[in-house]
Protein backbone atom coordinates (compact mmCIF):
# COMPACT_ATOMS: atom_id res chain seq x y z
CA UNK A 1 0.00 0.00 0.00
CA UNK A 2 1.36 3.39 -0.90
CA UNK A 3 1.72 6.26 1.50
CA UNK A 4 -0.35 9.40 1.23
CA UNK A 5 0.60 10.81 -2.14
CA UNK A 6 -0.96 12.46 -5.16
CA UNK A 7 -2.27 10.15 -7.83
CA UNK A 8 -0.34 9.91 -11.07
CA UNK A 9 -3.58 9.40 -13.01
CA UNK A 10 -4.94 12.12 -15.26
CA UNK A 11 -8.50 13.37 -15.59
CA UNK A 12 -10.73 13.32 -18.61
CA UNK A 13 -10.39 16.43 -20.71
CA UNK A 14 -13.99 15.99 -21.78
CA UNK A 15 -15.37 16.39 -18.27
CA UNK A 16 -17.53 19.53 -18.40
CA UNK A 17 -18.80 19.31 -14.82
CA UNK A 18 -17.39 21.66 -12.13
CA UNK A 19 -13.61 21.30 -12.27
CA UNK A 20 -11.41 19.79 -9.58
CA UNK A 21 -7.63 19.90 -9.40
CA UNK A 22 -5.85 17.03 -11.06
CA UNK A 23 -4.26 16.09 -7.75
CA UNK A 24 -6.43 13.38 -6.22
CA UNK A 25 -6.42 15.16 -2.85
CA UNK A 26 -9.10 17.88 -3.14
CA UNK A 27 -8.11 21.45 -2.27
CA UNK A 28 -11.14 23.38 -3.60
CA UNK A 29 -14.48 23.42 -1.78
CA UNK A 30 -17.03 21.03 -3.21
CA UNK A 31 -19.66 22.84 -5.33
CA UNK A 32 -23.05 23.42 -3.69
CA UNK A 33 -25.02 21.11 -6.04
CA UNK A 34 -22.63 18.28 -5.23
CA UNK A 35 -22.89 18.90 -1.47
CA UNK A 36 -26.70 19.07 -1.59
CA UNK A 37 -27.17 15.96 -3.71
CA UNK A 38 -24.52 14.11 -1.69
CA UNK A 39 -26.57 14.75 1.43
CA UNK A 40 -29.85 13.77 -0.23
CA UNK A 41 -28.31 10.58 -1.62
CA UNK A 42 -27.09 9.68 1.86
CA UNK A 43 -30.58 10.26 3.22
CA UNK A 44 -32.13 8.06 0.54
CA UNK A 45 -29.74 5.12 0.90
CA UNK A 46 -29.91 5.23 4.68
CA UNK A 47 -33.71 5.27 4.46
CA UNK A 48 -33.69 2.12 2.34
CA UNK A 49 -31.02 0.32 4.39
CA UNK A 50 -32.08 1.34 7.89
CA UNK A 51 -35.85 1.06 7.55
CA UNK A 52 -35.60 -2.75 7.67
CA UNK A 53 -33.12 -2.70 10.56
CA UNK A 54 -35.12 -0.16 12.56
CA UNK A 55 -38.67 -1.51 12.23
CA UNK A 56 -39.65 -3.15 8.94
CA UNK A 57 -37.90 -6.51 9.32
CA UNK A 58 -39.30 -6.92 12.83
CA UNK A 59 -42.80 -6.26 11.49
CA UNK A 60 -42.34 -8.66 8.57
CA UNK A 61 -40.95 -11.45 10.73
CA UNK A 62 -43.80 -10.88 13.19
CA UNK A 63 -46.19 -11.96 10.43
CA UNK A 64 -44.27 -15.19 9.78
CA UNK A 65 -43.36 -16.72 13.17
CA UNK A 66 -44.85 -17.02 16.68
CA UNK A 67 -43.98 -14.29 19.18
CA UNK A 68 -41.54 -16.46 21.11
CA UNK A 69 -39.48 -16.92 17.90
CA UNK A 70 -39.45 -13.27 16.76
CA UNK A 71 -36.24 -12.12 18.50
CA UNK A 72 -34.19 -15.17 17.48
CA UNK A 73 -35.44 -15.04 13.87
CA UNK A 74 -34.72 -11.32 13.60
CA UNK A 75 -31.27 -11.77 15.14
CA UNK A 76 -30.47 -14.53 12.63
CA UNK A 77 -31.53 -12.46 9.61
CA UNK A 78 -29.67 -9.34 10.74
CA UNK A 79 -26.53 -11.22 11.76
CA UNK A 80 -26.09 -13.24 8.57
CA UNK A 81 -26.90 -10.33 6.26
CA UNK A 82 -24.58 -8.01 8.18
CA UNK A 83 -21.73 -10.47 7.64
CA UNK A 84 -22.48 -10.33 3.92
CA UNK A 85 -22.41 -6.52 4.08
CA UNK A 86 -19.09 -6.68 5.90
CA UNK A 87 -17.62 -8.62 2.98
CA UNK A 88 -19.39 -6.73 0.20
CA UNK A 89 -18.47 -3.19 1.22
CA UNK A 90 -14.65 -3.37 1.07
CA UNK A 91 -14.75 -5.53 -2.07
CA UNK A 92 -16.97 -3.00 -3.83
CA UNK A 93 -14.74 -0.20 -2.54
CA UNK A 94 -11.66 -1.97 -3.92
CA UNK A 95 -13.32 -2.54 -7.30
CA UNK A 96 -14.63 1.02 -7.40
CA UNK A 97 -11.12 2.42 -6.85
CA UNK A 98 -9.95 0.34 -9.84
CA UNK A 99 -12.92 1.02 -12.16
CA UNK A 100 -12.00 2.77 -15.42
CA UNK A 101 -15.41 3.21 -17.07
CA UNK A 102 -16.16 6.30 -19.14
CA UNK A 103 -18.80 7.24 -16.53
CA UNK A 104 -16.20 7.40 -13.75
CA UNK A 105 -15.27 5.02 -10.96
CA UNK A 106 -18.10 5.72 -8.47
CA UNK A 107 -21.24 6.31 -10.54
CA UNK A 108 -21.54 2.90 -12.25
CA UNK A 109 -21.53 1.10 -8.89
CA UNK A 110 -24.03 3.45 -7.29
CA UNK A 111 -26.45 3.19 -10.21
CA UNK A 112 -26.29 -0.61 -10.39
CA UNK A 113 -26.54 -0.89 -6.60
CA UNK A 114 -29.93 0.84 -6.48
CA UNK A 115 -31.36 -1.82 -8.80
CA UNK A 116 -29.96 -4.70 -6.74
CA UNK A 117 -31.26 -3.07 -3.55
CA UNK A 118 -34.75 -2.74 -5.04
CA UNK A 119 -34.78 -6.45 -5.96
CA UNK A 120 -33.72 -7.45 -2.45
CA UNK A 121 -36.39 -5.35 -0.72
CA UNK A 122 -39.04 -6.66 -3.10
CA UNK A 123 -38.10 -10.23 -2.18
CA UNK A 124 -38.54 -9.41 1.51
CA UNK A 125 -41.93 -7.80 0.91
CA UNK A 126 -43.35 -10.92 -0.78
CA UNK A 127 -41.40 -13.49 1.29
CA UNK A 128 -43.54 -16.39 2.58
CA UNK A 129 -40.94 -17.53 5.14
CA UNK A 130 -37.94 -16.41 7.20
CA UNK A 131 -35.39 -18.09 4.86
CA UNK A 132 -36.73 -16.05 1.93
CA UNK A 133 -36.58 -12.91 4.08
CA UNK A 134 -32.94 -13.76 4.77
CA UNK A 135 -32.18 -14.19 1.06
CA UNK A 136 -33.89 -10.89 0.28
CA UNK A 137 -31.99 -9.01 2.96
CA UNK A 138 -28.67 -10.50 1.79
CA UNK A 139 -29.42 -9.26 -1.75
CA UNK A 140 -30.50 -5.90 -0.31
CA UNK A 141 -27.29 -5.57 1.70
CA UNK A 142 -25.18 -6.31 -1.37
CA UNK A 143 -27.05 -3.68 -3.38
CA UNK A 144 -26.97 -1.15 -0.57
CA UNK A 145 -23.23 -1.53 -0.14
CA UNK A 146 -22.72 -1.22 -3.89
CA UNK A 147 -24.12 2.28 -3.35
CA UNK A 148 -22.72 3.09 0.07
CA UNK A 149 -19.03 2.25 -0.48
CA UNK A 150 -18.51 4.57 -3.49
CA UNK A 151 -20.92 7.16 -2.08
CA UNK A 152 -18.89 7.68 1.08
CA UNK A 153 -15.69 7.63 -0.99
CA UNK A 154 -16.91 10.72 -2.84
CA UNK A 155 -16.31 12.66 0.40
CA UNK A 156 -12.62 11.84 0.21
CA UNK A 157 -12.67 12.42 -3.57
CA UNK A 158 -14.25 15.87 -3.57
CA UNK A 159 -14.26 17.44 -0.09
CA UNK A 160 -11.13 19.24 1.23
CA UNK A 161 -10.03 18.80 4.84
CA UNK A 162 -11.30 22.17 6.04
CA UNK A 163 -14.83 21.35 4.82
CA UNK A 164 -15.04 17.77 6.08
CA UNK A 165 -16.44 18.47 9.54
CA UNK A 166 -19.58 20.07 8.12
CA UNK A 167 -19.93 17.50 5.34
CA UNK A 168 -19.43 14.74 7.91
CA UNK A 169 -22.16 16.34 10.01
CA UNK A 170 -24.43 16.10 6.97
CA UNK A 171 -23.74 12.36 6.82
CA UNK A 172 -24.82 11.95 10.43
CA UNK A 173 -27.90 14.13 10.01
CA UNK A 174 -29.00 12.41 6.82
CA UNK A 175 -28.46 8.95 8.25
CA UNK A 176 -30.75 9.77 11.12
CA UNK A 177 -33.28 11.64 9.01
CA UNK A 178 -33.36 8.38 7.06
CA UNK A 179 -34.13 6.51 10.28
CA UNK A 180 -36.82 9.06 11.12
CA UNK A 181 -38.38 8.74 7.67
CA UNK A 182 -38.19 4.95 8.02
CA UNK A 183 -40.13 5.14 11.28
CA UNK A 184 -42.87 7.20 9.59
CA UNK A 185 -42.99 4.85 6.62
CA UNK A 186 -43.42 1.98 9.08
CA UNK A 187 -46.26 3.79 10.85
CA UNK A 188 -48.00 4.54 7.53
CA UNK A 189 -47.62 1.08 6.00
CA UNK A 190 -47.55 -1.24 9.02
CA UNK A 191 -50.07 -3.56 7.42
CA UNK A 192 -48.94 -3.20 3.78
CA UNK A 193 -45.67 -5.06 3.37
CA UNK A 194 -45.22 -4.18 -0.30
CA UNK A 195 -45.28 -0.42 0.32
CA UNK A 196 -43.36 -0.79 3.58
CA UNK A 197 -40.30 -2.05 1.70
CA UNK A 198 -40.69 -0.63 -1.81
CA UNK A 199 -41.33 3.03 -0.98
CA UNK A 200 -37.82 3.39 0.54
CA UNK A 201 -36.36 1.37 -2.37
CA UNK A 202 -37.89 3.69 -4.99
CA UNK A 203 -36.79 6.83 -3.12
CA UNK A 204 -33.23 5.49 -2.96
CA UNK A 205 -33.18 4.65 -6.66
CA UNK A 206 -34.43 8.08 -7.79
CA UNK A 207 -32.26 10.21 -5.50
CA UNK A 208 -29.02 8.24 -5.89
CA UNK A 209 -29.36 8.34 -9.68
CA UNK A 210 -29.84 12.11 -9.35
CA UNK A 211 -26.57 12.34 -7.45
CA UNK A 212 -24.84 10.28 -10.15
CA UNK A 213 -25.75 12.89 -12.76
CA UNK A 214 -24.53 15.82 -10.63
CA UNK A 215 -21.29 14.22 -9.40
CA UNK A 216 -18.13 15.21 -11.32
CA UNK A 217 -16.85 11.65 -11.16
CA UNK A 218 -13.80 11.82 -13.40
CA UNK A 219 -12.75 8.94 -15.62
CA UNK A 220 -9.56 7.21 -14.49
CA UNK A 221 -7.45 7.07 -17.62
CA UNK A 222 -4.53 5.04 -16.21
CA UNK A 223 -5.49 1.38 -16.03
CA UNK A 224 -4.51 -0.28 -12.74
CA UNK A 225 -2.35 -3.35 -12.59
CA UNK A 226 -4.18 -6.64 -13.15
CA UNK A 227 -5.93 -7.84 -10.05
CA UNK A 228 -5.09 -10.94 -8.06
CA UNK A 229 -6.54 -12.87 -5.16
CA UNK A 230 -3.99 -11.23 -2.92
CA UNK A 231 -5.06 -7.75 -3.98
CA UNK A 232 -8.71 -8.71 -3.51
CA UNK A 233 -8.03 -10.06 -0.02
CA UNK A 234 -6.25 -6.80 0.77
CA UNK A 235 -9.69 -5.19 0.48
CA UNK A 236 -10.34 -6.38 4.02
CA UNK A 237 -7.14 -5.13 5.60
CA UNK A 238 -5.32 -1.98 6.56
CA UNK A 239 -2.25 -2.80 8.64
CA UNK A 240 -2.88 -1.24 12.10
CA UNK A 241 0.82 -1.43 12.93
CA UNK A 242 1.72 0.61 9.86
CA UNK A 243 -1.33 2.89 10.22
CA UNK A 244 -2.14 2.89 13.96
CA UNK A 245 -4.34 5.99 13.77
CA UNK A 246 -6.62 4.24 11.31
CA UNK A 247 -6.64 1.17 13.57
CA UNK A 248 -7.70 3.14 16.65
CA UNK A 249 -10.40 4.96 14.66
CA UNK A 250 -11.66 1.56 13.49
CA UNK A 251 -11.86 0.23 17.05
CA UNK A 252 -13.70 3.34 18.25
CA UNK A 253 -16.24 3.12 15.43
CA UNK A 254 -16.76 -0.62 16.07
CA UNK A 255 -17.48 -0.10 19.77
CA UNK A 256 -19.91 2.78 19.36
CA UNK A 257 -21.84 1.09 16.54
CA UNK A 258 -22.06 -2.15 18.55
CA UNK A 259 -23.47 -0.23 21.53
CA UNK A 260 -25.98 1.49 19.24
CA UNK A 261 -27.25 -1.71 17.64
CA UNK A 262 -27.54 -3.52 20.96
CA UNK A 263 -30.32 -0.98 21.52
CA UNK A 264 -31.73 -0.54 18.01
CA UNK A 265 -32.03 -4.26 17.19
CA UNK A 266 -34.23 -5.04 20.18
CA UNK A 267 -36.04 -1.70 20.55
CA UNK A 268 -39.46 -2.96 19.40
CA UNK A 269 -39.31 -5.97 21.69
CA UNK A 270 -38.04 -3.80 24.60
CA UNK A 271 -41.07 -1.55 24.35
CA UNK A 272 -43.39 -4.53 24.16
CA UNK A 273 -41.84 -6.57 26.97
CA UNK A 274 -40.47 -3.92 29.35
CA UNK A 275 -42.86 -1.00 28.85
CA UNK A 276 -45.89 -3.17 28.06
CA UNK A 277 -46.92 -1.73 24.69
CA UNK A 278 -48.71 -3.47 21.85
CA UNK A 279 -46.92 -3.79 18.50
CA UNK A 280 -48.81 -0.81 17.02
CA UNK A 281 -48.13 1.28 20.14
CA UNK A 282 -44.45 0.33 20.01
CA UNK A 283 -44.18 1.41 16.35
CA UNK A 284 -45.82 4.77 17.05
CA UNK A 285 -43.65 5.28 20.15
CA UNK A 286 -40.51 4.55 18.14
CA UNK A 287 -41.66 6.99 15.45
CA UNK A 288 -41.99 9.87 17.89
CA UNK A 289 -38.87 8.77 19.76
CA UNK A 290 -36.85 8.81 16.56
CA UNK A 291 -38.18 12.32 15.86
CA UNK A 292 -36.82 13.49 19.23
CA UNK A 293 -33.60 11.58 18.61
CA UNK A 294 -33.20 13.16 15.19
CA UNK A 295 -33.80 16.71 16.43
CA UNK A 296 -31.07 16.17 19.02
CA UNK A 297 -28.78 14.77 16.33
CA UNK A 298 -29.34 17.70 13.96
CA UNK A 299 -28.52 20.21 16.68
CA UNK A 300 -25.41 18.54 18.09
CA UNK A 301 -24.01 17.36 14.75
CA UNK A 302 -24.17 20.80 13.16
CA UNK A 303 -22.66 22.47 16.22
CA UNK A 304 -20.00 19.78 16.55
CA UNK A 305 -19.09 19.80 12.84
CA UNK A 306 -18.80 23.60 12.82
CA UNK A 307 -16.70 23.76 15.99
CA UNK A 308 -14.47 20.91 14.82
CA UNK A 309 -13.71 22.68 11.53
CA UNK A 310 -13.20 26.03 13.27
CA UNK A 311 -10.83 24.68 15.93
CA UNK A 312 -9.18 21.99 13.80
CA UNK A 313 -9.85 19.49 16.59
CA UNK A 314 -11.60 16.14 16.26
CA UNK A 315 -10.65 13.87 19.18
CA UNK A 316 -12.14 15.84 22.07
CA UNK A 317 -15.52 15.99 20.33
CA UNK A 318 -15.51 12.27 19.55
CA UNK A 319 -14.58 11.33 23.14
CA UNK A 320 -17.25 13.62 24.61
CA UNK A 321 -19.88 12.34 22.19
CA UNK A 322 -19.22 8.66 22.88
CA UNK A 323 -19.34 9.35 26.64
CA UNK A 324 -22.73 11.08 26.33
CA UNK A 325 -23.97 8.18 24.24
CA UNK A 326 -22.81 5.74 26.93
CA UNK A 327 -24.69 7.65 29.64
CA UNK A 328 -27.87 7.58 27.57
CA UNK A 329 -27.53 3.86 26.94
CA UNK A 330 -27.13 3.19 30.66
CA UNK A 331 -30.23 5.27 31.44
CA UNK A 332 -32.27 2.74 29.44
CA UNK A 333 -31.84 0.38 32.42
CA UNK A 334 -34.21 2.64 34.38
CA UNK A 335 -36.82 3.16 31.64
CA UNK A 336 -40.26 1.70 32.30
CA UNK A 337 -42.54 4.30 30.70
CA UNK A 338 -42.94 6.04 27.35
CA UNK A 339 -41.99 9.56 28.62
CA UNK A 340 -38.76 8.17 30.11
CA UNK A 341 -38.04 6.46 26.79
CA UNK A 342 -38.37 9.81 25.00
CA UNK A 343 -35.94 11.52 27.41
CA UNK A 344 -33.35 8.80 26.84
CA UNK A 345 -33.82 9.05 23.05
CA UNK A 346 -32.89 12.76 23.34
CA UNK A 347 -29.71 12.01 25.33
CA UNK A 348 -28.62 9.20 23.02
CA UNK A 349 -29.38 11.35 19.98
CA UNK A 350 -27.29 14.24 21.31
CA UNK A 351 -24.31 11.96 21.85
CA UNK A 352 -24.65 10.08 18.60
CA UNK A 353 -25.11 13.25 16.52
CA UNK A 354 -21.94 14.80 17.90
CA UNK A 355 -20.07 11.52 17.47
CA UNK A 356 -21.04 10.90 13.86
CA UNK A 357 -20.48 14.50 12.78
CA UNK A 358 -16.86 14.57 13.88
CA UNK A 359 -15.90 10.90 13.68
CA UNK A 360 -16.52 10.71 9.92
CA UNK A 361 -14.23 13.73 9.42
CA UNK A 362 -11.64 12.11 11.69
CA UNK A 363 -11.77 8.88 9.69
CA UNK A 364 -11.28 10.67 6.36
CA UNK A 365 -8.38 12.61 7.89
CA UNK A 366 -6.54 9.39 8.82
CA UNK A 367 -7.13 7.43 5.60
CA UNK A 368 -3.78 5.86 4.63
CA UNK A 369 -3.92 6.41 0.85
CA UNK A 370 -6.08 8.75 -1.28
CA UNK A 371 -5.77 6.36 -4.26
CA UNK A 372 -7.50 3.64 -2.21
CA UNK A 373 -10.03 5.81 -0.40
CA UNK A 374 -13.07 3.68 -1.26
CA UNK A 375 -11.26 0.47 -0.30
CA UNK A 376 -10.03 1.93 2.99
CA UNK A 377 -13.47 3.33 3.78
CA UNK A 378 -14.75 -0.15 2.99
CA UNK A 379 -12.44 -1.54 5.66
CA UNK A 380 -13.76 1.13 8.02
CA UNK A 381 -17.29 0.10 7.09
CA UNK A 382 -16.55 -3.34 8.53
CA UNK A 383 -16.65 -1.48 11.85
CA UNK A 384 -20.22 -0.49 10.89
CA UNK A 385 -21.48 -3.84 9.61
CA UNK A 386 -19.70 -6.35 11.86
CA UNK A 387 -21.30 -4.93 15.04
CA UNK A 388 -24.72 -5.27 13.40
CA UNK A 389 -23.98 -8.93 12.87
CA UNK A 390 -22.71 -9.41 16.40
CA UNK A 391 -25.48 -7.34 18.02
CA UNK A 392 -28.19 -9.85 17.12
CA UNK A 393 -26.34 -12.86 18.53
CA UNK A 394 -24.55 -11.07 21.39
CA UNK A 395 -27.67 -9.17 22.41
CA UNK A 396 -29.72 -12.35 22.31
CA UNK A 397 -27.17 -14.03 24.58
CA UNK A 398 -27.31 -11.16 27.08
CA UNK A 399 -31.12 -11.14 27.06
CA UNK A 400 -31.24 -14.87 27.67
CA UNK A 401 -29.12 -14.72 30.81
CA UNK A 402 -32.57 -14.68 32.39
CA UNK A 403 -34.66 -17.74 31.66
CA UNK A 404 -37.43 -15.61 30.15
CA UNK A 405 -35.10 -13.91 27.65
CA UNK A 406 -35.84 -10.35 28.81
CA UNK A 407 -32.70 -9.29 30.68
CA UNK A 408 -32.67 -5.77 29.26
CA UNK A 409 -30.73 -4.43 32.26
CA UNK A 410 -27.74 -6.58 31.33
CA UNK A 411 -28.12 -5.69 27.65
CA UNK A 412 -28.00 -1.95 28.23
CA UNK A 413 -25.30 -1.96 30.92
CA UNK A 414 -23.01 -3.88 28.61
CA UNK A 415 -23.88 -1.48 25.77
CA UNK A 416 -22.91 1.50 27.96
CA UNK A 417 -19.53 -0.04 28.82
CA UNK A 418 -18.86 -0.81 25.15
CA UNK A 419 -19.63 2.81 24.19
CA UNK A 420 -17.21 4.10 26.84
CA UNK A 421 -14.49 1.86 25.44
CA UNK A 422 -15.23 3.40 22.05
CA UNK A 423 -14.62 6.85 23.53
CA UNK A 424 -11.29 5.82 25.05
CA UNK A 425 -10.07 4.26 21.79
CA UNK A 426 -9.83 7.68 20.12
CA UNK A 427 -7.30 9.05 22.63
CA UNK A 428 -4.16 7.31 21.18
CA UNK A 429 -4.70 8.80 17.69
CA UNK A 430 -1.76 11.12 16.95
CA UNK A 431 -2.25 12.54 13.44
CA UNK A 432 -5.47 14.34 14.38
CA UNK A 433 -5.82 16.76 17.28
Amino acid sequence: MSERAPSSGSVSAADTLPPYPEDIVPTQKAPTPVVVMMALAQFAIFLALLAPVTVSLALKIGTLVPKDQEASSLGLVLSVAALVAMVANPIVGHLSDRTTSRWGRRRPWMAAGTVVLFIGLFLIAVAPSVPVVLIGWIVGQIGGNMVLAPLLATIADHVPEEQRGRISANVGVMQNLGILAAAYVASWFTHNMLLLFLVPAVVAMVVVLGYCFVLPDRQVRVHPEPGSWGRLLSSFWVNPLRYPDFGWAWISRFMVILASFLFITFRVFFLENRVGLTTDEAVHTITFGVLIYTIAIVITSQIGGYLSDRTGRRKIFVVLAAAIFAVGTYLLVHVDSVPQFYVVEAVIGAGYGLYWAVDMALVVDVLPNPDDSAKDLGVMNIANSLPQSLAGAFGGLLLNINSDGTNYDMLFMVAAVVALLGALAVIPIKAVR
